[in-house]
């Protein structure tokens, strides 16, 4: 029984090898996260003779290198919650010290007491891994195509104040812009009162049929009275208002293109995974949620109970109790993923939105809680802790 404890930084880590009773094997020592080093390592560790266990603490990406290396290897490697492990390190450390040489032994120490406990790292997690990447990446560009959309309203204001109403900007689910497609062709309201409303309407009605839209003459004439009424500020003869709007549109492409990309990646490694079909089936989940639901949560299989996976989201109220009373009014701790909230509460919002699917529990337990008096928004958190519970269940039966 050996268990190498491995402390994990950016681009190097602390390793520490064990035997039981704190019989030290080799003394924490540094590791580059490079092909050389990691290779030295491999060497020492097929010298030694006993089952060897490798278990570290899961670092966002950091960890990757030297996990993928030792998978690859043939070596049992664990992966470890932060949580799991700060906590562990709570109960044993009297002191408080931490150092990335006392990290290192703690996780090796965890990697003893925990021996018949601990979860082989399957090579699916770096579907999960790759995932919940192109998941942040995704926030990230999701962020600038904000930002990006506010600079094109902003100069829309000016050259056609009131137009984004009419038209829907990016959809995530068909990667469609109705209004970024509008006003390249149409960039200013003088372009549509210089014609006639017949022509107009023939004009807008094959930018229709082109760009696959719906060819509407109410929507045409809509748009007509609104450029006629309308009183821009910033004029068509001014030079450079057709480069400022076909600019902040270009933009607003390139960022949405991006969106489209990873999302796309994101769906096919999704749906490569056993759990898909189950999550996808869930009320309220569509094609973009499921894909994110299972980028944030990733597996739930290193997660000891549906306990767990509502703490991990902190829609669970912290216990407050102090000599014989014990709070009932506890607000949700908010710790864990804020991603996870915020996707899971979309997913609420959609499933409300819509008429009872078939798979109704949550749907109803969320009118339960609304006709007990809780605000709707209250009612949704509680509908996601029930939610949290199902998808736990019915994920954890695929792998049985």
């Amino acid at each position: 029984m050996i268990s190498v404890g491995i402390d994990v930084s950016k681009g190097k880590s602390t390793v520490c090898i064990l035997k039981p009773y704190g019989e030290i094997v080799c003394s924490p020592f540094e590791v580059l996260h490079v092909e050389k080093e990691l290779d030295a390592l491999d060497n020492l560790l097929n010298k030694l003779e006993g089952e060897i266990r490798i278990v570290m603490e899961a670092t966002g990406i950091y960890h990757l290198p030297i996990l993928t290396f030792f998978h690859e290897k043939g070596y049992f490697v664990s992966v470890i919650n932060p949580f799991a492990m700060k906590k562990y390190a709570k109960d044993n450390s009297i002191r408080g010290a931490k150092t990335d040489k006392l990290d290192s032994i703690m996780i090796a120490n965890y990697g003893i007491e925990k021996w018949f406990k601990l979860q082989r790292y399957e090579g699916d997690e770096e579907t999960y891994a790759e995932l919940k990447l192109l998941g942040r990446r995704y926030r990230y560009y999701m962020e600038l195509h904000v930002k990006a959309l506010q600079e094109l309203t902003h100069i829309l204001d000016y050259a056609m104040p009131g137009i984004k109403k009419m038209f829907n900007s990016w959809n995530e689910a068909n990667g469609k812009d109705k209004l970024s497609d509008f006003v390249e062709r149409f960039w200013h309201y003088d372009l549509i009162t210089s014609m006639s409303l017949e022509k107009f309407t023939e004009e807008y009605l094959v930018w229709a049929e082109e760009k696959k839209y719906h060819r509407s003459r109410s929507k045409a004439l809509t748009v007509y009275e609104l450029a006629s009424s309308g009183i821009p500020t910033l004029s068509s003869s001014t030079p450079s208002t057709k480069m400022l709007v076909q600019e902040a549109v270009s933009v607003l492409r390139t960022v949405d293109c991006s969106l489209s990309l990873i999302l796309t990646r994101m769906q096919v490694l999704a749906k490569s995974l056993p759990e898909y079909t189950t999550v996808r089936e869930m009320g309220g989940v569509g094609d973009v949620l499921a894909v994110k639901l299972i980028a944030e949560i990733g597996d739930v299989r290193r997660l000891h109970s549906a306990k767990a996976l509502i703490a991990w989201a902190g829609i669970d109220p912290p216990p407050y109790e102090s000599g014989q009373f014990v709070g009932s009014k506890r607000k949700i701790t908010k710790r864990g993923s804020s991603t996870l909230r915020k996707v899971g509460y979309e997913v609420m919002r959609v499933l409300k939105s819509h008429p009872a699917p078939k798979d109704d529990a949550v749907y109803n337990y969320i009118l339960k809680k609304e006709s007990e008096g809780k605000s709707k928004k209250h009612a949704k958190i509680a509908g996601l802790n029930k939610f949290l519970r199902i998808y736990y269940a019915r994920v954890i039966a695929v792998y049985q």
